[in-house]
């Protein structure tokens, strides 16, 4: 069953189906772009709420970001964010694969149906020119065919009037037999032209109207395919991406169970746990007998009086309930303070006191500001700083020694008078490091820290054999001065001590000769072809090994170099 066969006379009734079928694919494109505003307002204020509570820059360091509760708060507030991308990923894959796809193949879609329309029209302009024709014809037929008629019964009429002349009889006839020839020739005319039409006619609803609607319901079928891909899209789009946003939801709920209730009261402990001792006991003082007024020590320099405990002064640096404003206390005693901790006489033994303000202590360099426990703590977190901040300089050492020494022996490739400036400026800095190192080594002694600090990797040797001023524990000798200006190698034997061969990592091609002069480097010629085993760590070199197992560092910049995948 097809259109043209029994559609052949709905061609008003195609045309309004074919046009409503497109007006469904605009209105479902508009459909989709709404759903897509939907999502992408939907993931914009789930963005901005992420952003909201998430915590500034500045704030991550805070004390409360260590507890497992605030890390699974952040942890949620990142796979919101997540989630939030994944709606913006809907949203674009839909307006991509069904609002765009869907609009260029509409605008095809019209045009396909205005040519079938117009091919239509234009069989249908020709069926009518050749009925126009026929009905011409016909009608000059019949014109003729009733004058031929006339002609015939005039002709007969003087043929039997006794009173017209023979001349009248010859005339009448041959009129009769001229209107009866050019009706005969009308009426073949006619015949013609309804020949022709009946076959235009036959063409026109047999074979011309059919291939259009055909063509139209092939047309209109494809639409409705198309349409029914843009309908599973719609379900596919948001399918394709529930892989992740459940990977998402797991994170959240991964986020509530990370949350240690014990662990956190422990990293309470371990952040604000002082080291102080508790207050001892208040001695009697009898004022009855006249005996002056005792002060008893502490080892803490425990605050003095009952009602500094559990009287009205509640305001000083001592209390287990403090503000954290600007506060008043009444004026110390002279004899009353040990480790900052103020004590106060009774204020209704000294009506005449007068209020002070009270300041946090002042933050000092050895932290002693703080109580033991997080002092010792600071003190440890300082050491290992200052260890790594050593370490890079060290390695900074090495490297520039390591490019002096290639500029004497290959002058082309720079000065090595040009480094001199950074050299002496690494020393200073080491030097400086290695001061603070042991000044917060000793603090850390004091107090009674264990100094486990991250130890920086030292020179073992340096030009001239003698041991580096940097021992293997981080302290510093006194037996000789460094020289930055000599280039250090040892570290190139420390590199081979190892037994096994390392794996090769890819291959390299010379591009120029290297001597390989220096202690630790390898020759080579141009075009020779090397197996890389350590990678270039922004000094410069490159570490290679030669087929016979002779290993070395060469120039970065000499080789061709090409890695394994």
């Amino acid at each position: 069953m097809d259109w043209g066969t029994d559609l052949w006379d709905q061609c008003d009734t195609i045309e309004k189906h074919t046009q409503s079928g497109l007006e469904l694919v605009e209105k479902y494109v508009k459909f989709v772009k709404e759903r897509t505003e939907i999502e992408q307002n939907y993931a914009k204020q789930l963005r901005n709420l992420s952003k909201k509570y998430n915590p500034k820059r500045g704030s991550k360091d805070e004390p409360e970001c260590r507890f497992s509760s605030y890390q699974s708060f952040l942890d949620i507030l990142n796979e919101t964010n997540d989630y939030a991308g994944q709606r913006e990923l809907i949203a674009e894959n839909m307006m991509m694969n069904i609002c765009i796809e869907l609009t260029k193949y509409l605008q095809e879609l019209k045009q396909e149906r205005k040519t079938y329309l117009s091919e239509a029209k234009k069989a249908q302009q020709s069926l009518e020119s050749t009925y126009k024709q026929l009905d011409s014809s016909k009608k000059r037929f019949e014109r003729e065919w009733r004058e031929a008629e006339r002609a015939a019964q005039y002709a007969e009429k003087t043929d039997q009037d006794i009173n017209a002349t023979k001349a009248d009889v010859e005339k009448a006839k041959q009129q009769a037999h001229m209107r009866a020839h050019i009706a005969e020739e009308c009426k073949n005319d006619y015949a013609a032209q309804l020949q022709k039409y009946n076959k235009e006619q036959n063409q026109f609803y047999f074979n011309d109207m059919p291939l259009v609607f055909n063509k139209l319901q092939d047309m209109d079928e494809r639409r409705v395919r198309k349409l029914a891909q843009g309908y599973v899209l719609f379900s596919d789009t948001e399918k394709h991406v529930m892989p992740i946003i459940g990977k998402c939801l797991e994170g959240i709920t991964k986020a509530g169970t990370n949350v240690n209730e014990r662990n956190d009261s422990l990293a309470l402990i371990e952040q604000y746990k002082s080291g102080f001792e508790r207050p001892g006991d208040l001695e009697f003082e009898d004022y009855s007998q006249g005996i002056n007024r005792a002060s008893s020590d502490s080892s803490l320099g425990t605050p003095k009086g009952p009602m500094d405990l559990l009287g009205k002064n509640r305001n000083k640096n001592f209390w287990l309930f403090s503000k954290k404003s600007k506060r008043f206390t009444p004026e110390r005693t002279t004899d009353r303070s040990t480790l900052g901790i103020l004590s106060v006489e009774h204020p209704e033994l000294k009506p005449n006191h007068r209020p002070v303000f009270v300041h946090e202590p002042t933050v000092t360099e050895d932290f002693t500001h703080l109580p033991p426990e997080q002092r010792r703590k600071r003190l440890q977190q300082k050491l290992d700083e200052i260890g790594k901040e050593l370490q890079k300089e060290v390695d900074q050492s090495e490297a520039l020694g390591k490019m002096k020494d290639v500029y004497e022996k290959n002058p082309q490739m720079g000065d090595p008078a040009s480094l001199a400036s950074q050299i002496s400026q690494t020393a200073q800095n080491i030097e400086r490091l290695k001061g603070d190192l042991g000044k917060y080594e000793n603090w850390l002694a004091e107090a009674g820290g264990r100094g486990d600090t991250l130890r920086y990797r030292p020179h073992t040797f340096n030009n001239n054999g003698a041991h580096d001023v940097y021992s293997p524990d981080g302290a510093h000798s006194e037996e000789s001065t460094p020289d930055p200006s000599q280039a250090i190698y040892a570290e190139f034997d420390d590199d081979f001590e190892e037994e096994e061969l390392t794996a090769p990592i890819g291959k390299c091609t010379a591009m120029y000769n290297f001597p390989g002069a220096s202690e630790g480097t390898i020759s080579m010629q141009e075009g020779e072809v090397l197996a890389v085993v350590e990678e270039d760590k922004g000094d410069g070199w490159t570490r290679v090994r030669r087929t016979n197992g002779d290993e070395g560092y060469i120039p970065t910049s000499y080789v061709n170099i090409s890695l394994n995948k």
